[in-house]
């Protein structure tokens, strides 16, 4: 099939796009209210922006309380979302009404974070504690009110990894088990099992393509 994604006619019982665009990481977003109430949300349209400085982004459809509580407060939280903290996670993102806190109700562990104010998910094995940046709105948005797509970039000014998922220097992602967001109600597992190392190729003097160099990535990317 072949489709004008404008018109969106694609003809399917439900809308492809995101089943497309995966997997994708999930921003799980911490936040407080100006009143000092915490609020903690899932956001499948989540990723880095760039990583030295290290920022990340995340979008909302409509102003939520995440956005609204990190445009007042300047700061926000990202917890890694995990096979163990699915059903927390999955909770969290339910539509409670504005001024609840999901922590409880998740059954989940609001920690201290070390530089903002926001809390953490004590229970992720990582989390990254961002300053808020700025706001852009998509096209879609109507002019003077929270309704359209808005995304929200913060920078990365401290990052808490569960010291039991670091070997041999690096970070053993696959044991920590990390969420994924599919399309329609599908998630995928990252697990050692499914992880693969696949070595840059680099040039020959010549100009050739030389094979792959064999063991440990050194850390360059070239």
């Amino acid at each position: 099939m072949h489709y004008d994604a404008i018109e969106n006619n694609h003809g399917l019982k439900h809308d492809p796009f995101k089943a497309l665009i995966t997997p994708r990481p999930i921003g799980w977003i911490g936040s407080v209210s100006r009143d000092g109430i915490y609020n903690l949300a899932p956001y499948s349209f989540f990723n880095a922006v760039s990583d030295r400085p290290h920022y990340v982004m995340f979008s909302s459809k409509n102003i939520k309380d995440s956005v609204r509580n990190i445009q007042e407060t300047g700061e926000f939280t990202c917890s890694m979302s995990t096979w163990d903290t699915r059903d927390g996670m999955n909770v969290s993102s339910a539509p409670v009404p504005p001024g609840v806190d999901e922590f409880p109700i998740s059954d989940l562990t609001a920690t201290a974070s070390k530089f903002v104010v926001p809390p953490r998910v004590k229970e992720s094995p990582a989390a990254f504690e961002c300053k808020y940046w700025k706001t852009i709105e998509l096209p879609d948005v109507v002019p003077g009110s929270d309704q359209g797509h808005f995304i929200v970039i913060g920078q990365v000014v401290g990052i808490y990894i569960d010291d039991s998922y670091i070997s041999n220097g690096i970070v053993d992602t696959g044991a920590m088990r990390p969420l994924a967001r599919l399309g329609y109600m599908d998630y995928a597992v990252v697990t050692p099992e499914t992880m693969l190392t696949i070595n840059r190729r680099e040039m020959t003097d010549d100009g050739d393509i030389a094979q792959a160099q064999a063991g440990d990535w050194d850390g360059a990317y070239r």
